[in-house]
């Protein structure tokens, strides 16, 4: 059997436990919070004194915050770009089958939707962006989309979602942890119902790779060690301002999230060992010989990469974004 179709068998006998992921992963539309939850409202008498109040208290929020903020934004306002590569994917593309994998993506992408959304409007009325700028930076990443060395194969693209989902909440709960010690208890809110989410859907993929681990161990392994020895790419990876080249602004956003605190070398190696110790990789059965080469090299790079990370410096130079008024 060709690899395609035999991902695709896999694929649609994992599915048919949609309807209980879509009920365990996601959370019933009316009774979800919305943005709106979380902001001034703007059809109250008072909603001009709380703006002046939420603007107040994010004139106290550092430079390096604001940029990290900003980038965290527009990586989740790209979200149309994630949709159309999910529902590519090998066994997600039959999208007319009702209960099918696109029902997920669809669920998931109307969650991560909120994300994007909340933060923007909580930045517009900060008053600290040049929210023109963003919307460019925003407007290129989804234009110029992204190659995170996935293709079409539902392993390494579920190997990714999990990564990034863990990765995502490690930011989110950060910057949530921050703002808090900065004193802005409305925005450490914010940040901490979105990192909810993020660890949410983090478990939905694990448990995705779980049960393809169970039906296809060693091509799953194999997936698992290519996507590691490429490294696992941020979707901001192409992230840019305007009159900067592709990918340029990224390295400045990168460095500003490690000098916080908020995204650094260390939590990508823990997120590695993370994953390592949920999805019991030392103690899978039934590898092929690739399947056992690829374990063992698994199990041996978080300690090359804290060995890696012990000689890595973080740039102490701050740029000027262009997002930041």
């Amino acid at each position: 059997m060709e690899l395609s179709n035999l991902r695709l068998e896999v694929m649609k006998f994992v599915g048919e436990k949609i309807d209980t992921f879509v009920d365990e992963f996601l959370r019933p539309i009316e009774t979800n919070w919305q943005p709106s939850d979380f902001l001034p409202d703007s059809t109250n008498d008072n909603f001009l004194n709380e703006v002046r109040e939420l603007q107040q208290t994010a004139k106290e929020l550092p430079y390096d915050y604001i940029a990290v903020l900003i980038g965290d934004t527009i990586t989740e306002e790209a979200l149309p770009t994630y949709e159309s590569w999910l529902i590519e994917v090998i066994g997600v593309d039959q999208v007319n089958e009702p209960n099918g994998w696109a029902k997920w993506v669809r669920g998931w992408t109307a969650e991560e939707n909120r994300h994007g959304d909340l933060l923007n409007k909580f930045l517009y009325l900060s008053g600290r962006v040049n929210m023109r700028q963003m919307e460019v930076s925003t407007q290129y990443l989804i234009a110029d989309g992204f190659d995170i060395g996935t293709g079409r194969d539902p392993y390494r693209n579920f190997i990714y979602t999990s990564f990034q989902e863990l990765a995502t909440n490690v930011s989110h709960r950060n910057t949530a942890k921050l703002s808090k010690e900065f004193g802005n208890v409305p925005l450490a809110k914010i940040c901490g119902v979105i990192a909810a989410d993020e660890m949410r859907h983090a478990r939905a993929y694990k448990t995705f790779v779980s049960h393809i681990l169970e039906i296809d161990p060693s091509e799953m392994m194999i997936a698992f060690e290519d996507m590691m020895r490429k490294k696992i790419v941020m979707p901001a990876h192409f992230l840019r301002e305007s009159g900067v080249k592709m990918g340029q602004t990224f390295s400045h956003f990168s460095d500003a999230a490690q000098r916080l605190g908020v995204y650094t070398t260390n939590d990508y190696i823990e997120i590695m060992e993370s994953l390592l110790k949920d999805w019991k990789i030392d103690g899978v059965q039934n590898l092929n010989d690739a399947g056992e080469k690829a374990r063992d090299y698994l199990m041996a790079l978080p300690n090359r990469l804290k060995r890696v990370a012990e000689r890595t410096k973080i740039p102490t130079l701050e740029y000027q974004f262009s997002w930041i008024s």
